[in-house]
């Protein structure tokens, strides 16, 4: 879950699963997280409705531990 100032600088990132805050130094996130944002769509449950989360590290790979299918990854030669 993410804070803002009015100013609409981010002030605090907490993981929505364990509830750890995240470090975030004049507005911006020191931290490694998972942020999402999602918008449903037709044929489920939460039709029309909007989610949005973040997920520490930790949480994350808690998560996809469980996952039958692992999420797909690879090495990136390009940071910026």
């Amino acid at each position: 879950m993410r804070v803002y100032s009015e100013q609409k600088e981010l002030m605090e990132v907490s993981c929505n699963c364990c509830g750890k805050r995240l470090l975030v130094e004049n507005g911006f996130l020191k931290e490694e997280c998972i942020h999402v944002e999602h918008d449903f769509g037709f044929f489920g449950t939460k039709d029309g409705l909007s989610h949005k989360l973040d997920l520490c590290e930790d949480c994350y790979g808690k998560m996809t531990e469980g996952f039958l299918i692992p999420p797909q990854e690879w090495e990136r030669k390009e940071m910026l």
